[in-house]
């Protein structure tokens, strides 16, 4: 699987207005529910902030991966972005996060959530990679980014 092909250009958000965990999420949520990636934006909300009460999804390395699983899905989606000041998701390493990626998906479809899950936090690991994201000017920028290194 590629993240490209479950991400659009039209869903980074380079840079995130919100500058709080619960307004970030809904923010890549919305950006879902624009693009029609979703049938019902209430629905997915709940269901990422749900599994965030249960337990942080700040991966360590800048990186926090809320996600959630609603039948208002029909197939695995993605969005992502870069806040203008890093937010706290609880981290494993103590840092805030300053690339934000959210998936939403089927209740039923827990193989492709768990494979993108992995391939977002793989990606991560390379510092140049994370240094590229960081400093990327725009969502087209960002978005190419994922594209060549998805490649």
């Amino acid at each position: 699987m590629k993240l490209t092909d479950i991400l659009s250009e039209s869903c980074v958000c380079v840079p995130l207005k919100a500058t709080d965990k619960v307004g970030v999420i809904t923010e890549l949520v919305d950006a879902l529910d624009k693009e029609g990636k979703i049938q019902d934006r209430s629905k997915v909300l709940k269901a990422v902030l749900d599994r965030e009460k249960t337990r942080s999804t700040g991966i360590g390395y800048g990186l926090a991966v809320p996600h959630g699983k609603s039948a208002s899905c029909k197939t695995l989606a993605m969005a992502i972005g870069r806040p203008i000041e890093p937010i706290d998701f609880q981290g494993s390493d103590g840092e805030p996060a300053n690339i934000i990626a959210l998936l939403a998906s089927p209740p039923e479809r827990t193989g492709p959530h768990i494979q993108a899950l992995a391939r977002i936090s793989r990606f991560m690991l390379v510092e140049k990679f994370r240094q590229s994201l960081a400093t990327a000017k725009d969502a087209s920028e960002f978005y190419e980014l994922i594209k060549k290194h998805d490649a």
